[in-house]
């Protein structure tokens, strides 16, 4: 537990001073040069009295109970319930947040919910959830804040999981990630042409992050591309992608498409077809990807997730719902005793597709 400066306010890290008189953050790749009273592009970090601080520690723009399938992961502790937060800002600029409400706010007021870490951790306990999950803006803005949380939920035995853009320093990365068992990645494109233009950001950063978490953590990693008509949806670019997935991440990595809807700024372009992310799904299995789903459609075969040594449904699902369980307690297809990637129970969860707020 960090000692508060001010309310909601603690000693930011990663930063240093610049021979101009300006301080600048080391957490993202934007490196933000702030002289004092300056926040950073993500409206939560700021030069304060000399240092760069965190604003938005212990302040949450809500807390709900969720499917750990929501966020979306597929292969950790399936079933099972999730306590989901986010705050306030973000450090990508996306045209087409569908969280935009509270990454782009620019007001206190949206902070509504305070809780501690230990706060937080005890009501994921009283909840009945198996992880926290930092999510809805990207929680690699409030480090300090889900480091805490993370620690405070690991003393109680509650697993945690980050849903992040992975925009993050390679020297701040492993002081976030070392309380991370869960991370779902955002692979918004696979050129910097989308990634400059709609997101504000680059992309070579966040393949970066993907290759370090895959190669050298033990975090658990699974991603997400939301397929956007006429910008990244094209069968070059969604071939490019896999094909990197396979030979960078490796082919046991989740990969999940889903589907855009019309939103924030990026309201020209029209909902993606289900064709589109059944197509994606094929050519990503084509690729030699072992795992992929569909996501925001209604889609039984890109929901299933199957044995790579046998092809058999091991996890049957609907949305958000477990449905059928053919793995043992090993987390080995109950027909050809292949092991599948990822971390299980014994036994699913059985939380359902429910979304139950909470008040901490």
């Amino acid at each position: 537990m960090r000692r508060e400066i001010a309310p909601g306010v603690v000693r930011g890290e990663w930063w240093h001073p610049l021979d101009d008189g300006r301080l600048q953050c080391d957490l993202c790749p934007r490196h933000c040069r702030l002289r004092e009273g300056q926040k950073a592009f993500c409206y939560v970090r700021e030069a304060r009295d000399g240092e760069i601080v965190l604003a938005s520690y212990g302040r949450a723009t809500g807390f709900c109970i969720d499917p750990i399938e929501k966020k979306p992961l597929s292969h950790f502790y399936p079933g099972s319930a999730v306590l989901s937060f986010g705050t306030a800002g973000c450090n990508l600029g996306c045209r087409f947040c569908q969280n935009w409400d509270t990454s782009k706010a620019r007001e206190d007021r949206v902070l509504s919910a305070a809780a501690s870490p230990d706060a937080v951790a005890a009501a994921a306990v009283g909840g009945g959830c198996a992880s926290v999950a930092f999510t809805y803006n990207d929680p690699i803005i409030f480090a300090e804040y889900a480091i805490d949380c993370a620690r405070a939920a690991h003393e109680r035995g509650v697993k945690t999981v980050a849903v992040s853009s992975g925009y993050i320093t390679a020297s701040a990365r492993p002081d976030f990630f070392a309380h991370i068992d869960a991370a779902n990645i955002d692979l918004k494109a696979f050129t910097e042409t989308f990634y400059h233009g709609i997101c504000f950001a680059q992309l070579d950063p966040v393949l970066d992050t993907i290759r370090w978490l895959t190669r050298e953590t033990d975090v658990w990693v699974e991603i997400t591309t939301l397929l956007i008509p006429g910008h990244n949806d094209s069968e070059a670019e969604v071939a490019r992608l896999c094909d990197w997935v396979v030979e960078e991440a490796g082919p046991e990595v989740p990969l999940h498409f889903t589907a855009f809807h019309p939103d924030f700024k990026l309201t020209d372009a029209p909902p993606t077809p289900p064709d589109t992310l059944r197509r994606a799904r094929a050519r990503a299995l084509a690729a030699g990807l072992k795992h992929v789903y569909t996501g925001n459609i209604r889609d039984a075969a890109g929901q299933a997730t199957y044995c790579a040594g046998c092809d058999a449904v091991v996890i049957g699902r609907d949305g958000y719902t477990v449905t059928a369980w053919n793995l043992d307690e090993a987390g080995r297809c109950g027909a050809c005793g292949t092991g599948l990637a990822g971390r299980f129970a014994a036994r699913p969860g059985n939380w359902g597709a429910r979304r139950r707020p909470v008040h901490i």
